[in-house]
């Protein structure tokens, strides 16, 4: 029997699971049809720059074609506010590990004041880029880089007519990167925060420039550079060291938490011959018992809800768990009622599948996850279910969210292990990966929300 104490931490289990749930049908909702890859994999497209904004821009001291793409000065400069400034369309994506743009000079002009750089929003569109604060540039008739004032520092070589000139954001060193020709010329700090567009301006008469945002080829190999800082990136971390027993401890402990026994027990005697003795502190000051608790009754559960034999785990939880059941009205049960008349749809009993659902459902009408009742009886509505907005209930991953919570919620009867909260929820692996995932929030933070946004599927796709 379990004590009163352990009972909130059962129900939170459940919550736990049934919010999941919720967050599987939001991830779904956008991305149909695609397989949820886990709790941190989901990402979102960004917009890119396009094209020059033409409303946005320093009036009549500009021409800007057709395309979009390229800009002219057609007058004679008298003042420095006289400047033909233009930005994208947008700022550059905030959630990218580079960012890089270039333009060709089709005619420097009398005066050859062309530049190249990032400004705000707020940005003065009468001045160059660089000149103001909030702001870099680049430019070509002298090849000093400005960065926020109008007192240029010595940085690259000139450009003129017939040159290629490029400009990107690097997210993992937090630097500005200027090429020409298809050559580095230097990088800078990027003191510059927030949203930053890229930004080309003239500044004496006939000065004509393209722009690319990337439709075209570019002259620098943008992939070579992101292949090398990614190699850099990689190179830090396989610097960092972990000890053979600490690897072997974070596999075996996964595999007791899900239940996985032949393969533990085929670790195990692997690691024996070529793991040292584990002597490391137990983790949250729990033994090994913890993770081998009713390790066997787990994984013939997790087989049968994974095979859809959804009845036959709900009959072996009620002889060997059946306090986790709370008389039929617990968060696991609802859980694993509407597992199974999932099964019942997906083997196209749909007569079954409702008199299950009057029969079973009607106790969860006041209960806190009432609505993925309504998820399942929406699969009702479609002649071909899985093609729907809940389609995903009828995929693997489903099974496995369900499988996962009995587990979890076993492992919170162990008599042996007096803890609360959120124990039994994740494995050692699944806590690291989501510290992983913190701090490559707070370091994003840290740099005003840009830089690469931590996904765990990208990582694994690229064998890393």
């Amino acid at each position: 029997a379990m004590s009163q104490t352990a009972s909130p931490s059962l129900d939170a289990i459940g919550a736990y699971f049934i919010d999941y749930w919720r967050w599987t049908s939001k991830v779904s909702a956008l991305k149909p049809d695609e397989e949820s890859g886990g709790e941190f994999d989901h990402e979102t497209e960004e917009e890119t720059p396009t094209e020059l904004d033409t409303v946005n821009s320093s009036g009549g001291f500009v021409l800007i074609g057709p395309d979009k793409l390229s800009l002219l000065y057609p007058g004679i400069n008298h003042h420095d506010h006289d400047v033909g400034v233009v930005q994208a369309n947008r700022p550059a994506p905030s959630e990218n590990l580079l960012y890089y743009f270039e333009i060709y000079a089709k005619n420097a002009g009398s005066k050859g004041n062309i530049a190249i750089g990032f400004t705000t929003s707020s940005f003065k569109l009468r001045r160059q880029p660089g000149w103001e604060p909030n702001s870099i540039g680049y430019h070509g008739h002298d090849g000093l880089l400005y960065h926020g004032h109008g007192k240029g520092e010595a940085f690259g070589p000139t450009f003129t007519t017939g040159d290629t000139v490029g400009c990107g954001i690097n997210n993992s060193t937090q630097e500005f990167f200027f090429t020409k020709n298809g050559a580095i010329v230097g990088s800078v700090y990027k003191e510059v925060k927030g949203e930053l567009f890229p930004t080309v301006a003239v500044h004496s008469q006939n000065e004509e420039v393209s722009v690319n945002f990337g439709k075209d080829p570019f002259v620098f190999d943008i992939k070579a550079y992101e292949a090398e800082q990614r190699a850099k990136d990689q190179s830090e971390i396989d610097n960092v060291t972990i000890p053979q027993e600490s690897s072997y401890r974070i596999v075996q402990k996964y595999l007791q938490h899900y239940g996985y026994e032949e393969t533990l027990k085929m670790f195990d005697i692997s690691g024996k011959s070529n793991v040292p003795p584990v002597s490391l502190v137990p983790e949250d000051g729990l033994n090994d018992q913890y993770g081998t608790y009713a390790l066997n009754e787990r994984r013939t559960l997790r087989q049968l809800i994974r095979s859809g034999k959804i009845q036959e785990a709900l009959f072996a939880i009620q002889q060997l768990y059946h306090d986790i059941l709370q008389d039929g009205t617990s968060a696991i049960c609802l859980l694993l009622h509407c597992q199974h008349f999932i099964e019942l749809v997906r083997e196209g009993k749909l007569e079954d599948s409702i008199s299950y659902g009057q029969r079973e459902f009607d106790k969860f009408k006041n209960h806190a996850g009432c609505d993925l009742v309504k998820d399942c009886a929406t699969l009702l509505a479609y002649e071909q279910p899985s093609k729907s907005c809940v389609g995903y209930l009828l995929r693997d991953s489903q099974r496995e969210l369900v499988a996962d919570a009995v587990n979890a919620t076993i492992l919170l009867t162990n008599p042996d292990v007096k803890v609360s909260g959120g124990y039994g929820l994740c494995s050692s692996l699944e806590r690291l990966i989501r510290q992983v995932t913190a701090c490559s929030v707070e370091k994003r933070h840290l740099n005003s929300d840009q830089g690469e946004v931590f996904h765990l599927r990208r990582i694994l796709e690229s064998g890393k």
